[in-house]
């Protein structure tokens, strides 16, 4: 993601070019499937109720709720807390590389919770990534950049699931053959899926040619049959939207040490998702090896994403009985409602407040940044405005001032100059 510098007059800032945005159909798409996956997943926990209710074990769901420790139940709050935290922190990491970019940190908040409340309630997450693109271009990013930063993103977070189930698989392939026996082969069936997903964005990435060649035979071959209803908007995705997925991870690895830095901030990330059973598990009283936990949850959301339907609904409920079921014993259905409102519930709710943050300083978070560890004095770029530009006295003696590009709509001021005016 990188701004271009264009010509601009010395002194005078010039206009803005109105920036593309993403199409409004996309955003009322988006709504319509948050508003039915949220009816859905009413529906669910109403039959989650009934369920108890029918097979008698609501009295026993109501005293394991009893005997919980809270103490426990709000580290495991924290927990999701860092993997928020981790989660805009990564796409920071992406958006300090273009040092006048016009995001800021309340901006990635924004985006990040997003991701959060449109991924829960459709199917797969499908929602998430245009939802989060659109919250980029709301930003002042144009559509390209945009989309530029979250692919990029995307495409870190897949690298990041799957290597941290390769790691657990590998770490504690025993523990899961001596526990669950033949159950072994669905996390190895899993992780195939997610590995093939994987595969299958580096071949994007990597080889666009290829993929429109066959996606674009594909097309036709679907159209002479009959078989496609849109092939217009198919062909779109192949020619266009294949080739700026591939161009925005290839500047993005140009850059090797952000993208590895990426890799590890997300990685933490993730710990900080699969780690919240141990605390739920501690909440009702019972103990368990901590990374085991880390790797039964690891696979236990590959399962939930695996399943078309809003929030995983299915796909959560049996990998926690099938992986954390035997733990908690008699408390499970307790221990599944809690895990899964710290999880799930509680943070699609507290994201729709935290959806509409604006960033409203003006100044890049990599200005920022520079400040912070004192390399940066007197420069900030004004989102929408001017730039101003602070110059040392030895730098313009000695004639050896850097200069610096200019980005459209933006103009050099001296301030030195323009506080004499003031006085």
């Amino acid at each position: 993601m990188t701004s271009t510098a264009n010509k601009a007059h010395k002194g005078v800032a010039t206009e803005h070019k109105p920036k593309p945005r993403m199409s409004r159909n996309t955003n009322n798409e988006n709504e319509a499937k948050a508003r039915k996956g949220a009816l859905f997943l009413v529906g669910a926990v109403i039959a989650y109720i009934i369920y108890l209710i029918v097979s008698g074990q609501m009295s026993s769901f109501i005293e394991a709720l009893r005997e919980v420790d809270m103490r426990w139940v709000w580290l495991a709050a924290l927990c999701y807390a860092f993997y928020f935290f981790f989660g805009v922190i990564a796409y920071a990491i992406a958006v300090v590389l273009d040092h006048e970019s016009p995001v800021g940190i309340r901006d990635l908040m924004s985006v990040e919770a997003s991701g959060v409340f449109f991924g829960n309630l459709t199917p797969m997450m499908a929602g998430a990534v245009p939802s989060q693109i659109l919250r980029l271009t709301h930003t002042g990013l144009d559509a390209g950049e945009a989309s530029a930063t979250q692919f990029t993103r995307f495409i870190m977070f897949q690298l990041g699931v799957v290597l941290f189930a390769a790691i657990m698989l590998i770490a504690k392939f025993r523990f899961f053959l001596e526990s669950y026996g033949d159950i072994v082969i669905l996390n190895l069936v899993v992780f195939g899926v997610h590995f093939l997903e994987l595969v299958a964005l580096f071949v994007i990435c990597l080889c666009p040619s290829f993929v429109r060649t066959i996606g674009n035979w594909s097309i036709n071959f679907a159209e002479r049959h009959k078989w496609m209803r849109n092939p217009e908007h198919a062909r779109e995705l192949v020619n266009v939207q294949v080739q700026e997925f591939a161009d925005a991870f290839r500047r993005a690895a140009q850059d090797m040490p952000s993208m590895l830095l990426t890799l590890v901030v997300t990685m933490a990330q993730l710990a900080s998702l699969y780690v919240i059973p141990w605390f739920v598990l501690r909440a009702f009283g019972h103990n368990a090896d901590f990374l085991a936990c880390m790797a039964a949850g690891s696979m236990v959301q590959m399962v939930a994403s695996a399943v078309p339907l809003p929030g995983g609904t299915g796909g959560a409920e049996g990998g926690f009985a099938l992986f954390y079921g035997p733990l908690f014993a008699e408390s499970a259905p307790a221990g599944y409602l809690v895990w899964r409102i710290v999880t799930f519930f509680a943070p699609t709710l507290l994201a729709a407040p935290l959806l509409g943050l604006r960033s409203d300083s003006g100044v890049s978070i990599y200005h920022r940044w520079m400040r912070l560890v004192g390399r940066e004095s007197g420069t900030a770029t004004v989102k929408g405005g001017f730039r101003f530009k602070k110059t040392s006295l030895s730098h313009e003696k000695s004639g050896t001032a850097k200069k610096r590009g200019k980005i459209p709509g933006v103009a050099s001021v001296d301030l030195k100059s323009l506080n004499k005016k003031h006085k």
